[in-house]
């Protein structure tokens, strides 16, 4: 099936054609015809699949030609996401007259705000920012047709739900809205049923386990040897680039001056970090001025960087999908790579808990000549019933399972 076979506008499909779009993905060949009768949809489906195509090209073709009027908004989780979906729908919309804004939060107000006086027939937005303009004045929603909420269970973990509701409720009853989300948790089910109206519902399969050209191992190491591990690893491995991948920001910014002070040379990607730290992070990770990234799962969803050899937990991932797209950020496009995870006894639910989502047993490696400290996890049968009995008793000489010492 041709995307012309669909009714899109011609001048969207030459846009999408110069993209390279040939035939539709699966997401797209299912949303794109409701999208394009104008009635409201819920998306199951991962980042990658070709979402962004699957809402904006109907969209686009629905819109035809500018007014200087908001008719569109796209609701992203991040700066990142909200740029990409821009840059995607500017060349889609290439042949055309429409005018795409984005909106986000980390920057000054002025360019954002000339390019809104400028009128906008789209604007993808971050809900923080937009909430500001909102507030000012300088936004409203009164000529609004469309509305896309893109990776709400993100949206979700980052705490944005009560920000989404507000900027909802700010839009006419009177339109379409289109839901993208990898999971839909009961939360999300409670949002989707407050704000569309009697959906169509898709779901593309939940991605479950690593490409084929991707090699993963878990190592088990002692808590107190993590690091100490993970430069031995980056001193054995001949990799081209790497993403180590941390649970929090304050790690990824620990990890990042220690591996400096070793002489790496060093990105990191965070949600603390300003805009233009992002943007030189990206560039000079993919130019090869950085060979070494550190991010939390900001970067593990929505950024395509190709190239990457290699990709390092250091944390393992509290929610399992995300072992999925942490991983899939290397072996692409038919290249190899290689995942490896540094996980510590008071890991091994989660890991149990990767390896029942991928239905896989991860294999575990031993780095050659490393002086390990002995582990609990060297005799994991009897690891996994100790952490069972402590998850029971709560509490072990000062700590609550599953969360930091008392101080």
């Amino acid at each position: 099936m041709s995307f012309q076979e669909f009714g899109l506008d011609e001048a969207v499909v030459h846009g999408a054609q110069r993209m390279g779009y040939v035939e539709p993905s699966p997401i797209q060949a299912q949303a794109i015809p409701i999208a394009l009768q104008g009635r409201d949809l819920i998306a199951s489906a991962q980042t990658g699949t070709g979402k962004t195509a699957a809402f904006g090209l109907p969209i686009l073709s629905k819109l035809k030609e500018s007014n200087g009027k908001i008719r569109c908004l796209i609701l992203e989780p991040t700066r990142e996401l909200a740029l990409q979906v821009e840059a995607a729908f500017k060349e889609f919309s290439a042949f055309t007259d429409l005018h795409t804004v984005v909106i986000f939060g980390g920057v000054g107000y002025g360019a954002q705000r000339e390019a809104l006086q400028k009128g906008a027939d789209v604007i993808v937005a971050t809900p923080g920012r937009l909430l500001d303009f909102m507030q000012q004045g300088e936004i409203r929603f009164d000529d609004l047709q469309v509305l896309v909420l893109d990776e709400v269970d993100r949206m979700l973990d980052m705490g944005f739900l009560p920000d989404v509701r507000r900027i909802i409720e700010k839009c006419p009853k009177e339109r379409q809205t289109l839901f993208f989300s990898a999971t839909i948790p009961e939360e999300i089910e409670r949002l989707s049923s407050w704000c569309l109206r009697n959906p169509d519902k898709i779901s593309i399969g939940v991605r479950r386990s690593a490409a084929e050209t991707v090699k993963h191992a878990f190592y088990p190491v002692a808590a107190a040897q993590k690091f100490d591990l993970l430069k031995a690893m980056l001193a054995r491995t001949d990799y081209h680039s790497v993403i180590i991948f941390c649970r929090t920001k304050d790690g990824a910014d620990r990890i990042a001056r220690q591996l400096e002070h070793e002489d790496h040379k060093v990105a990191v990607m965070h949600s603390n970090r300003s805009q233009q730290e992002r943007v030189d992070a990206l560039e000079g990770f993919k130019s090869g001025r950085y060979e070494v990234m550190i991010a939390t799962d900001i970067a593990a969803r929505g950024i395509d960087i190709a190239g990457v050899s290699h990709v390092i937990n250091y944390d393992v991932p509290q929610h399992p999908e995300d072992y999925v797209h942490r991983i899939g950020r290397t072996g692409r496009a038919q290249a190899e790579g290689d995942a490896f995870t540094i996980m510590t006894a008071e890991e091994l639910p989660h890991v149990q808990a990767i390896e029942t989502f991928i239905a896989q047993k991860v294999p575990r490696e031993k780095l050659e000549n490393f002086p390990y400290l002995f582990t609990m996890l060297f005799q994991e049968e009897e690891a996994a019933k100790v952490l069972k009995n402590l998850r029971g008793a709560k509490t072990f000489k000062g700590y609550s399972y599953g969360a930091r010492r008392r101080r």
